[in-house]
């Protein structure tokens, strides 16, 4: 299982972290920094899984498209790469939610928006990859 998914050592590694930290800082200011800890975790898994490969999408890909040819490989690290992007703007947002905003607004960001946030994406992504299907050169 690690050697299709060699991100996923590191990914355990950086969640049993994340519970670490977030148990050991303050109360209030460890449960807000919990989506900034999140986001960075998910940012370096999937950075990791670009740098080592396969990337994390690419690997999602295979299980219904066992035989990916290389523009779908190709696509599928440009998706990591969107969402690694994804993960810095979040996570960025989810920061300075935890530090300069009310307990209200740091719940609405992340509580709501930045899961409205990731579903747009998700959405977005699927009817990009079917348009990409149905025209693999574009």
């Amino acid at each position: 299982m690690f050697d299709k998914m060699p991100w996923l050592k590191p990914a355990t590694l950086l969640a049993v972290i994340t519970i670490l930290i977030s148990k050991t800082v303050g109360s209030d200011l460890g449960l807000r920094l919990y989506p900034v800890i999140i986001n960075v975790v998910m940012l370096i898994v999937f950075a990791y899984s670009l740098y080592k490969g396969p990337s994390i999408i690419e690997t999602f890909a295979r299980i219904t498209e066992p035989a990916l040819d290389e523009n779908g490989v190709i696509y599928t690290k440009k998706v990591t790469l969107l969402w690694c992007l994804f993960f810095v703007v979040n996570g960025g947002i989810a920061l300075y939610t935890s530090i300069f905003s009310s307990l209200e607004t740091w719940a609405f960001y992340n509580g709501f928006a930045a899961y409205l946030a990731m579903g747009t994406l998700f959405a977005i992504e699927w009817l990009v990859r079917q348009r990409v299907k149905r025209n693999p050169g574009v």
